[in-house]
């Protein structure tokens, strides 16, 4: 992704937003395999945490880290994952690649 320093926040959104897409847990595996895959909790807005990402946001990120709604997906997520086959929104702040469960309540619009 090349988000410009100069760009609005509001495009950087809007951006973000655009590049999002659907995927099933078979299609992420190789990503979970790299250590690339983060968890972003239904109560968050993924489009919020890879804009913050994508800026550097340091602070915001820590406090997300910290309460564990964004996190590096572990081997438990897998096993899960292998046997419910969920389909995830995704993003990509590169090298990243953030998830979220379908369905989530807070669903992009």
């Amino acid at each position: 992704m090349d988000i410009k320093d100069n760009q609005a926040p509001e495009s950087i959104a809007e951006e973000l937003n655009e590049q999002t897409g659907i995927l099933g847990w078979q299609e992420l595996v190789k990503h979970f395999a790299r250590g690339v895959v983060i968890t972003v909790e239904a109560d968050l807005d993924l489009v919020k945490v890879a804009h913050s990402m994508s800026v550097d946001n340091t602070a915001e990120i820590q406090q997300w880290l910290a309460a564990g709604t964004v996190r590096r997906a572990s081997d438990d997520d897998a096993r899960e994952w292998n046997r419910d086959n969920p389909e995830f929104w995704c993003m990509v702040v590169a090298p990243w690649v953030l998830v979220q469960k379908k369905g989530s309540p807070t669903e992009l619009h």
